[in-house]
């Protein structure tokens, strides 16, 4: 409300200015002049565009329709490095120039004019989406080994088709300079660059139109947000916003700067809507952990308590990550994550509906944590007992825990704290039960008997 009264008052003023230069009452609207920006492009961009568009003739069609091209950044601003870049070409491009490119933009390029941006991003959840997952031995266990079947050509590729595709890579570089097969190209979220940057700005805005309008649409997000561990497309469509979105949401409009985009430009909140941009009183972040409570995709979910506790950071200086100790979220602790989340509701909902929608989804967070813990407790005594099978994926019991917290426990959870009432129960909470239930009788009848059957 308050961005609107200052853009109501700024019309206001303009208008009142242009009526001052007359001695007419009215306002003379003929006073508006045209603002002409003339960018001009350097021979090298032009050499850049001119072959391009015969090589790769939809990358300068997006480029063509993209703001940066509005604003005169070209292929040089963005692919263009320093001789001694760690991502640099191994020769000079084009020929007969002293120019070195790069087919890899890191986020450390984008934030020579986004660095507010790329600052918000390094704090989320999302920063840490490749160095997680390499970080979790039992991961890459999986990934390689179980999927993998530890062949010595093949078994990359259920990280490099899957995994890497949504939680990023960790980019090679071969002899010559480019990248390898197995580490690119990504649209992982969390990708980390030989020069140390860290992110996949391009997983939202696609590369080269770079598009607002598009990163705020549910599709940006649903293709890595969805399946049986964390269904948030199939949960949104299933909730009363995703029926207003999927009724009337090609009507909307997408295209309102940074800060401006509120209702009425939408009648019902999208992805972004909620975790991203400045609806209301809220400000614009890429730190899409900002306003989460919870940490929802964990086996247990406890408070968002710390930051991001400098994880980008660390793996930059170490190589390697501490995942146990940061559960990103808002800088003031859960409760202002929440009082921010509520801010967003309120451009629609009365406090009443916000605060008991939230006391409900809580509760039904907690009740999931009932559920592991007893869980967690069985699973912790059978291993203690050496009633486990080394091969995880071939004993039932550890099979079950898995999908306890990794498939039906995130879609109760998420379910529940997303408005999506058959992942909240059905494909949810129902399932959890049943998984207890399976638990218990395994439990049982290994500690009674002291095997494993």
């Amino acid at each position: 409300m308050l961005k609107k009264v200052a853009i109501l008052l700024a019309c206001i003023l303009s208008f009142s200015f242009a009526s001052s230069d007359s001695n007419e009452t009215s306002v003379k609207l003929n006073l508006v002049k045209n603002i002409k920006i003339s960018h001009k492009m350097t021979e090298m961009s032009k050499k850049c565009v001119e072959c391009h568009a015969e090589k790769t003739p939809g990358v300068v069609a997006d480029w063509k329709q993209s703001r940066h091209s509005h604003a005169g950044v070209t292929c040089v601003d963005c692919h263009s490095v320093n001789a001694d870049s760690p991502m640099a070409s191994a020769k000079v491009h084009p020929k007969g120039s002293d120019n070195h490119i790069s087919m890899l933009v890191s986020p450390k390029t984008c934030a020579k004019c986004h660095a507010e941006e790329v600052k918000q991003f390094e704090e989320s959840g999302h920063a840490r989406g490749a160095m997680q997952m390499y970080a979790k031995p039992g991961m890459v266990k999986l990934m390689y080994h179980y999927e993998g079947a530890d062949h010595p050509d093949l078994k990359m590729s259920p990280d490099t088709t899957g995994c890497a595709m949504c939680h990023g890579s960790i980019i090679k570089l071969d002899a010559n300079k480019k990248p390898t097969p197995e580490t690119w190209p990504t649209y992982g979220i969390g990708t980390v660059y030989p020069d140390g940057g860290v992110g996949g700005c391009k997983s939202c805005h696609t590369m080269h139109k770079f598009s607002v309008a598009e990163a705020r649409k549910p599709a940006a997000c649903a293709s890595c947000h969805l399946g049986p561990d964390h269904p948030d497309i199939e949960i949104f469509n299933n909730s009363k916003h995703g029926h207003i979105f999927n009724s009337e949401g090609h009507t909307w409009n997408y295209d309102s700067a940074p800060d401006t985009w509120e209702v009425p430009d939408f009648r019902a909140p999208t992805c972004s809507a909620c975790h991203m941009s400045g609806v209301g009183e809220t400000v614009t972040t890429h730190n899409i952990s900002k306003r989460l409570k919870y940490n929802l995709w964990a086996p247990r979910s406890n408070l968002r308590t710390a930051g991001n506790d400098k994880a980008v950071e660390e793996f930059r200086k170490t190589g390697k990550l501490n995942i146990g100790t940061a559960l990103a979220g808002h800088p003031e602790g859960p409760e202002a994550a929440r009082a921010e989340m509520k801010l967003v509701c309120k451009s629609c909902h009365s406090t009443t509906s916000t605060d008991n929608f939230f006391t409900m989804a809580d509760k039904h967070v907690e009740l999931y944590n009932v559920y592991f813990d007893e869980a967690k407790k069985m699973l912790d005594d059978l291993k203690s007992k050496k009633l486990l099978l080394e091969d995880e994926w071939s004993d039932e019991f550890q099979e079950i825990y898995y999908h306890l917290w990794h498939h039906e426990g995130r879609r109760m959870r998420q379910g529940a704290l997303m408005n999506g009432p058959d992942y909240a129960h059905w494909h949810g909470v129902f399932e959890v039960k049943n998984d207890i239930r399976k638990l218990r009788k395994i439990y049982k009848e290994r500690i009674e008997t002291g095997k494993i059957h």
